[in-house]
């Protein structure tokens, strides 16, 4: 009984890493400019450059501890956010530009949710994750 709890737990967190992976390969896979030509593209660049960092890390760590270094990972960036917003103004107010863009990221994760949803269904396939939070 208590391993069936256990198989649950570990396909939950299969299905929520291949998600993961999937919404990652969909943001990696669009065109960035080589030479960014403003702050914006410079800044996607460098989204997209610890984005791939992190999914190849998952990759080549052991399957069954992928999606806990997912889980763990967030906490890292949490903390490289801090210690750069520590280096602001606070007319700069970096609270509230670190917490936009955690939101951000949430949004873009719902966002890929439902187009993939809308792909998938159009398709007859079934999306790979359920919405109970």
């Amino acid at each position: 009984m208590c391993g069936d709890m256990d198989d649950e737990g570990s396909e939950l967190e299969e299905r929520l890493y291949a998600r993961f992976r999937a919404h990652a390969q969909t943001l990696l896979s669009e065109p960035a400019p080589q030479e960014p030509k403003d702050l914006n593209q410079y800044l996607d660049n460098l989204f997209s450059d610890v984005l791939s960092r992190t999914l190849h890390d998952g990759e080549q760590g052991d399957p069954g501890q992928r999606y806990e270094r997912l889980g763990m990972q967030p906490l890292v960036f949490a903390r490289l956010a801090g210690f750069l917003a520590g280096h602001l103004t606070l007319s700069e107010d970096p609270l509230r530009k670190v917490i936009e863009a955690m939101m951000m990221g949430y949004g873009e994760a719902e966002a890929l949710d439902h187009a993939q949803a809308q792909a998938h269904h159009h398709h007859g396939d079934v999306p790979a994750h359920d919405h109970q939070h």
